[in-house]
């Protein structure tokens, strides 16, 4: 029983670094030992503990929950921030499914606000890879569910790699809605190697290809390119994006809805 002792109070601690690194954005490790009560050094354990996880992005002095164009942010980062854009651009989303559809959603939470709003639909068949979106659809009658397998992520919650791409490969569907990290007016961008591949085996399934991408995210590159914009029949975006960024984009031959608040 003592033995188990400093491993539940390690993990509470860690749980509250966590919860306040996604609060916050980023701490400082003085913040956190201020915090937690516990010294700089246990401090910089624990944030080894959760770096390695895939929680927090490391930097000299302290961490961030935010991506870069190396890290993406973590999964519960994602699913706190940006919700009213998320719910907007799946409004706009919506519209372009029908029923009868073959639907495929990609493990981004802008695509789990989509999957909320697909209860009404029937009858239609959706195919992802993402936990979140398969715990919301699975309460749907009249949805036909198909789960995507493969390599679990814990960053993503969701499952990747070679069994997830081989599955996608032998599917075809009408629409596949996907968002991503990074894009500028010309290019989408990702900063894992493992995303892309997947995300492109979803993009080559389907016939219509819909970008979802918070406003937030464009102007930014990350290691890895995606696919040109012009490779999406539709680039879905919040009304947050700037009048010049929408204008070289639509100058760049890509179909742009803007979702209102």
């Amino acid at each position: 029983m003592d033995a188990q002792k400093p491993a539940s109070a390690r993990r509470a601690r860690q749980e509250m670094i966590a919860r306040y690194v996604l609060d916050h954005e980023s701490a400082t490790a003085n913040e956190l030992a201020d915090l937690t009560g516990v010294s700089l050094m246990t401090v910089h354990r624990d944030l080894e503990d959760l770096s390695r996880q895939g929680i927090v992005r490391k930097f000299r002095g302290g961490v961030s929950a935010q991506p870069s164009s190396v890290f993406e942010s973590n999964i519960e980062f994602r699913l706190q921030s940006r919700q009213a854009e998320k719910a907007a651009m799946a409004r706009v989303a919506r519209q372009h499914v029908e029923a009868g559809m073959a639907v495929m959603l990609d493990d981004a939470t802008s695509t789990l606000a989509v999957a909320r709003l697909l209860g009404d639909v029937s009858p239609l068949t959706v195919v992802t890879n993402y936990i979140g979106a398969i715990d919301v659809l699975r309460k749907m009658p009249d949805i036909r569910l198909i789960a995507l397998g493969g390599e679990y992520s814990h960053t993503h919650d969701s499952f990747g790699g070679v069994g997830c791409i081989d599955a996608i490969s032998q599917l075809t569907v009408d629409v596949v809605f996907v968002s991503t990290s990074a894009m500028t007016h010309e290019m989408a961008y990702h900063q894992e190697q493992e995303i892309v591949l997947t995300k492109r085996a979803m993009l080559r399934a389907a016939h219509t290809r819909i970008l979802l991408m918070d406003s937030q995210k464009i102007g930014r590159r990350a290691l890895h390119q995606l696919c040109p914009l012009t490779d999406f029949d539709l680039l879905i975006v919040d009304s947050g994006i700037k009048e010049d960024q929408l204008a070289d984009i639509r100058d760049g031959g890509v179909t742009v809805e803007v979702a209102s608040l």
